[in-house]
């Protein structure tokens, strides 16, 4: 019994800096060996990571209930991203269902040329995500709606897909009504205007260079066939209700947006309207085809291959795949937070920030590895914010400079890692592989260099030079 008491009692270890980092390398060795390499979903090769990371751990010496701990702390920072999850594949299929999205791809086909699909899918991403505040919603409504248009025009799907991706991201990262610019603003106590004006440095140039490649891209679009498009407008119009008053419930969510209601009731009552629309449209409908639709998501009989391949999508059910995903991702970084895998890792290059410079890179690195291990984008910006911060202050450097970084490398590039939050709703609602919209999502790239670079440029102010000076010779 007091052998038993004794091992009972037995203090947790701790890991030294070299040994997290190996079971780091492990992680990502496994993961990129099994998803990149052998092209495997990532569900398997994070469920693996989990298991031998909760084994290893045990034996180690953390006790199972240490590691339950961090699998459920894990799991609750996901509670939000997840209910969203569902809400969206609602909100597709009754957006399908009203004639919503239907109605922007028929209107598209009339306004949009093929030599400038891509900058103007981009723009209009920008501003979407920009007046919404959220580049899921974006990317759910007029991303499904590109996508579709750029099929018919024959443009590589992976292609719109980037795009896409890079004006919703970027739209999001400027926006006031974003909840991660509002976060990254919060961790470093300074208003979100004056956060703003901060990004503005680094994502115009980003927006501008994105707008400039994605026109020389759309300028080696091959000419489409009118009668192509015409048929699909046709198909549309025969098989939905294309009117303005279908475009409503894209105004609605506007509104919410602007009144900073939060995502899951605006999306709900975005799903609500369009349901209520397309019954007024279509009264004869029954509330079973309706809850079904709202299920399994909505079944396009247009006829058309095309229209019925791409409008055949949305419902609970099409997100359950992706939610197993998730679910794993955060049981996973939950472990490696409970581990203290992670903050021992950032304490040490937090101690190892000379300059602004150094500590810009830094962050931007821990901000990235986060979203690598985690799939987190909040935790992106809480972990290295609140690690690095105090060392931000004691170097003098401004705290909207700061945040800048938080929002750059942590918001965005969640975007491209394909087992990510971000990454995996991309993929499932836009119905396209991780690989083939990554390397045409421009924005995420070019925003996390140019804000590195950015930060080796700050000019720290005169008063903190004595500090800087302690911090060098510490």
């Amino acid at each position: 019994m007091k052998l038993l008491k004794k091992s009972t009692n037995k203090p947790e270890p701790v890991l030294s800096f070299g040994e997290s980092l190996l079971i780091l390398a492990v992680i990502l060795c496994i993961l990129g060996y099994l998803i990149i390499v052998k092209r495997q979903e990532p569900q398997a090769p994070l469920f693996i990571s989990f298991v031998l990371l909760a084994i290893y751990g045990h034996l180690r010496g953390f006790k199972w209930q240490t590691v339950m701990d961090g699998m459920r702390s894990g799991l609750r920072a996901g509670v939000d991203p997840l209910i969203i999850f569902l809400s969206i594949g609602v909100l597709i299929a009754t957006w399908i269902f009203s004639g919503t999205i239907p109605t922007i791809m028929y209107f598209g086909f009339e306004i949009i040329s093929v030599k400038f699909f891509l900058p103007t899918v981009f723009i209009v991403c920008t501003l979407v995500g920009i007046a919404c505040g959220s580049s899921f919603t974006t990317v759910s409504t007029m991303g499904i709606a590109f996508v579709g248009i750029g099929a018919t025009l024959h443009i590589n799907p992976g292609l719109t897909a980037g795009v896409i991706v890079s004006g919703a991201f970027c739209g999001s990262n400027i926006s006031p009504l974003s909840g991660t610019t509002n976060l990254a603003a919060s961790v470093g106590d300074i208003s979100i205007y004056k956060h703003i004006k901060a990004l503005l440095v680094t994502d115009i140039p980003a927006w501008a260079i994105c707008v400039v490649l994605y026109t020389f891209l759309g300028l080696n679009s091959k000419n489409v066939s009118l009668a192509a498009v015409h048929q699909m407008m046709n198909g549309l119009a025969n098989g939905f209700w294309i009117s303005g008053w279908a475009l409503l419930p894209v105004l609605l969510l506007i509104i919410l947006a602007i009144f900073q209601v939060p995502a899951i009731p605006s999306l709900g009552l975005g799903s609500l309207f369009a349901v209520l629309l397309g019954w007024i449209h279509s009264p004869s409908t029954s509330i079973s085809t309706i809850t079904h639709t709202i299920m399994t998501g909505f079944v396009s009989h247009t006829g058309d291959k095309t229209i019925d391949t791409l409008l055949s999508k949305g419902g609970i059910s099409s997100m359950l795949t992706s939610l197993a995903l998730i679910l794993f991702a955060l049981a996973l970084g939950g472990l490696l937070i409970k581990f203290n895998i992670i903050s021992t890792i950032i304490n040490h290059l937090a101690g190892i920030v000379k300059t602004p410079g150094r500590l810009t890179f830094a962050t931007a690195l821990t901000c990235i590895g986060v979203n690598l291990m985690v799939g987190e984008h909040y935790l992106a910006i809480i972990l290295p914010g609140q690690s690095f911060l105090p060392a931000a202050d004691k170097l003098g450097l401004k705290r909207e400079d700061f945040t800048r970084i938080l929002n750059d490398a942590g918001a965005a590039v969640n975007a491209i890692v394909p087992w990510s939050v971000s990454g995996v709703f991309i993929a499932t609602t836009l119905q396209i592989n991780p690989f083939a919209f990554i390397p045409w999502a421009f924005f995420p790239f070019l925003v996390t260099i140019i804000a590195i670079i950015a930060g080796a440029l700050v000019k720290l102010p005169s008063s903190s030079s004595s500090s800087a000076n302690e911090i060098a010779t510490d």
